[in-house]
């Protein structure tokens, strides 16, 4: 195969794989939340808590919710890059907050098929999301490359990027606006329902 030709093919895999990811991601945006709701019925059904899980597990989903919390104050979808508040040490704090109230819940649970559908979901689901929603905010704010040059995608870098100042502070009307506060209403009532359980299963 001449050279020019196998060029070609490879561009055309390439194109074609990048066309593949952005299809699955525009549909993983549709059935995230969909999911949600099952994952949430399979979770209590093979959720066998106890008082120390329980513990545990609200151990890590607390500070899940305050990041997701602080968040959401500091972010205008659509309007503003956001580089302040928890954006100054991670691009994606609202996934980190999510994925540590995964792992507080998966804790809670005492179930190793939670843990695993949770990991599942988070490769096949909200990985392909991350990747799409910063393809728009490439596009949209040229400003993003340099931001993204110096914050990492997920975990958080240990000192907040030189620039963070610049951006305003905590915004208590972005977090009403963005209805946060059903993250942390959620929580609660699982966190509820689990102990319901448990005083089934031990009467």
């Amino acid at each position: 195969m001449a050279p020019e030709v196998r060029h070609q093919a490879m561009q055309e895999k390439v194109l074609m794989a990048e066309w593949s990811r952005m299809q699955w991601a525009k549909i993983a945006r549709r059935v995230r939340v969909p999911l949600g709701f099952v994952f949430a019925v399979l979770y209590f059904w093979l959720a066998r808590p106890t008082w120390r899980f329980l513990a545990i597990g609200a151990l890590v989903i607390l500070p899940g919710l305050l990041i997701r919390a602080l968040a959401s104050g500091h972010v205008r979808k659509n309007e503003a890059l956001a580089t302040s508040g928890p954006y100054a040490y991670t691009r994606n704090p609202l996934y980190l907050g999510s994925l540590l109230m995964g792992v507080g819940f998966a804790l809670a649970a005492r179930s190793w098929w939670v843990g695993v559908v949770l990991v599942a979901m988070f490769v096949a689901i909200y990985l392909p999301v991350i990747h799409d929603e910063e393809a728009f905010l490439r596009q949209k704010f040229p400003e993003f490359e340099e931001y993204a040059r110096r914050v990492p995608r997920m975990l958080p870098r240990i000192t907040p990027h030189s620039r963070a100042g610049e951006a305003s502070g905590f915004s208590l009307d972005l977090y009403l606006r963005h209805r946060e506060y059903n993250a942390l209403l959620g929580a609660l009532a699982m966190l509820a329902a689990l102990i319901v359980k448990m005083k089934l299963l031990k009467g």
